[in-house]
């Protein structure tokens, strides 16, 4: 039995370094696909970025296009951009006028932040009343879970967005909305980027209690959907489970129901949740433009945005990198979650 554990750890190695690689020629095709639709999109960024005026001047369209190689084959383009891809050159945003990589360092914390929040939330209801609502299968709180778990999926964020800003934070007051600290509050010290976990590091309990008030609304406002496709699928993963035999014969033994679902149901049922988990967490990283722009969150889905608006086409590649990064990294941790959840594949 000895030597099968290096045996298992080389496995393991070749399967990371397979996925890693995978996951960069996905990346490559990522840039790829951005690429040239960010040259299909109707508008002409020389417009969008000089204004109409400026745009009627030949010498400043010709001295633009030179400064942003837009003069240059598009395939020249194409492995210019690439060529300072691996340095860590993201370009310069048009916008900003700062490097891109420095804007998305500074935006992508905040939505980690809002995106962790969510997440959290999501799997903390999602798979309690996933469970709870398989156990009652048919009856009323399975009931009550199941129509809560539509109305999660059915509602559109953004609307829920606005009804939440207006009834919660403008009529009762019980919640601040807008940015991630209150107007005039002095951000923490820099470590993460993200102000609960920097104030918590630095003991600043005030502004850790202020930015954490800031982002219960949006991150709940953006959990709803997550929750009601968790709810469903832990509740269809756990009813089919426990219809297996070794559930039954543990029920037979006379083993109390806590044990049982704690033991044999919940590990073999979350493996599929598990999947669903980090797809939506990946999706929650990337698709928080409303919730943003609403709650005026100034994160990676508002400089999406603006970018879009602007046709700010470097902003616009860095942020399909750092989501096509996001997805790849997201997907190689849930596999390795697999064989920690369920023996069984870690057998195999």
């Amino acid at each position: 039995m000895a030597p099968r554990a290096p045996w298992r750890h080389r496995a393991l190695l070749r399967f990371v370094l397979r996925r890693l690689l995978a996951g960069l020629l996905l990346c490559l095709g990522v840039t790829l696909v951005s690429f040239l639709l960010t040259q299909a999109v109707p508008g002409d960024p020389v417009t969008a970025n000089l204004g109409q005026r400026a745009s009627e001047d030949p010498a400043a369209v010709a001295a633009f296009r030179a400064a942003n190689g837009l003069d240059q084959p598009l395939p020249q383009q194409y492995l210019t951009y690439l060529g300072n891809l691996l340095t860590g050159d993201f370009g310069d945003s048009q916008q900003t006028r700062n490097p891109v990589a420095s804007d998305l360092g500074e935006k992508v914390p905040a939505t980690m932040e809002l995106a962790l929040a969510a997440i959290v939330i999501a799997v903390v209801l999602g798979v309690g009343f996933g469970i709870v609502a398989a156990l009652y299968r048919d009856r009323w709180p399975d009931q009550v879970l199941r129509v809560l778990s539509l109305t999660g999926v059915s509602v559109p964020t953004f609307w829920l967005a606005l009804i939440a800003y207006y009834w919660v934070s403008f009529k009762a007051d019980l919640l601040p909305a807008g940015g991630r600290l209150a107007p005039g509050a002095q951000a923490p010290e820099q470590v993460t980027g993200l102000y609960t976990v920097d104030a918590l590091l630095a003991g600043d309990w005030a502004t850790f209690g202020d930015a954490a008030a800031h982002l219960v609304l949006p991150a709940m406002v953006l959990a709803s959907f997550t929750v009601g496709v968790l709810l469903r699928f832990t509740r269809a993963s756990v009813l089919e489970v426990l219809g297996d035999e070794y559930v039954r014969a543990a029920r037979a033994k006379g083993l109390p129901e806590f044990t049982v679902v704690r033991r044999h149901v919940l590990r073999p049922a979350l493996v599929s949740v598990v999947t669903v988990t980090g797809v939506a967490f990946a999706g929650l990283l990337s698709g928080t433009v409303l919730v943003e722009q609403i709650f005026s969150w100034r994160g990676l889905g508002a400089y999406a945005y603006t970018s879009a608006l602007a046709l700010d086409l470097p902003a616009i590649m860095g942020v399909s990198v750092v989501v096509a990064i996001i997805y790849v990294l997201l997907n190689l941790v849930v596999d390795l979650l697999y064989g920690v959840i369920d023996p069984r594949l870690r057998q195999s």
